[in-house]
């Protein structure tokens, strides 16, 4: 069963926004707050999970408290594009653990990365060994962060309403 954002109703997606901020928070607390009795709210939360809209719960860590607040983006260019060599980069990828993020990208490159290590240094490593020796890759171009404005990564799932 897959559902879709179109077959959802508003408790469906009020459900959403609100897991989407504290998934920790208990189905009575949750009915509550979306207006509907525990029993429905809790149908409506194991739907959502085994039609895969929430793909799980995990627990947020602070990266610069583990040690890992260098962070760089990768531009990765590959010298084949064809779809074999795309398969073969983006299932290598998984396996680098310090790699947060890979997009394939509409551009000048093909891939962009953000990758998380302790230090440049840390880094440099990373790089030497483990994304310079991916599938495929031609070359790529490091951007250091300085500074993460906005990481949240939370959307509302209920459209937030325009002027």
């Amino acid at each position: 069963m897959t559902e879709r954002f179109s077959e959802m109703d508003r408790f469906d997606r009020k459900i959403l926004d609100v897991m989407a901020i504290e998934g920790r928070i208990s189905v009575t607390e949750l009915a509550r707050r979306i207006g509907l009795s525990k029993s429905p709210t809790q149908a409506r939360l194991k739907r959502l999970e085994d039609s895969g809209v929430i793909r799980g719960y995990r627990a947020l860590f602070d990266p610069i408290r583990l040690g890992r607040d260098h962070v760089a983006f990768v531009e990765v260019k590959l010298s084949d594009t064809r779809e074999t060599a795309l398969a073969a980069f983006n299932t290598a990828v998984t396996r680098v653990p310090e790699i947060e993020q890979c997009h394939l990208i509409a551009g000048s490159f093909d891939y962009l990365l953000k990758v998380r290590t302790a230090s440049m240094s840390a880094y440099r490593l990373v790089l030497a060994e483990k994304i310079s020796t991916l599938p495929h890759v031609a070359n790529t171009s490091t951007y250091v962060a300085m500074q993460a404005v906005k990481e949240e990564g939370v959307v509302p799932v209920t459209p937030l309403a325009t002027g």
